[in-house]
């Protein structure tokens, strides 16, 4: 279990339960590791910030999370987080690795 504040995913019909209910949905997975931490907190700043997107996170580890670590968009990715960005249940954007508050931003801006 990952000891953030924000929501967290415990299951792959949890993840698509929240795909269709919330139509700008931002995933983070991954550990309590130095490159997954700072997403975290970015997210748990713009959950205050912003009411028309979903955040929540899911441990990398929990078998659960193959949805996310299998899914074609991170076949080629290599470092923690991975993190997906949903549109009305289908992924818009994913990424890997740490990210700053601009690059979260421009995604989410950009996409949503």
């Amino acid at each position: 279990m990952l000891q953030t504040n924000l929501h967290e995913i415990e299951s792959a019909e949890e993840l698509k339960k929240l795909q269709e209910e919330n139509p700008n949905l931002m995933v983070c997975a991954g550990r309590m590791g130095p490159m997954c931490i700072p997403v975290y907190d970015i997210m748990e700043e713009l959950e205050e910030e912003r009411d028309d997107v979903k955040f929540a996170v899911m441990a990398f580890d929990n078998p659960e999370a193959g949805i996310i670590r299998n899914d074609p968009n991170c076949r080629v990715f290599m470092g923690l987080p991975f993190t997906m960005y949903y549109k009305n249940g289908e992924v818009v954007a994913a990424t890997t690795s740490i990210q700053n508050r601009q690059q979260i931003t421009s995604i989410l801006d950009s996409k949503f």
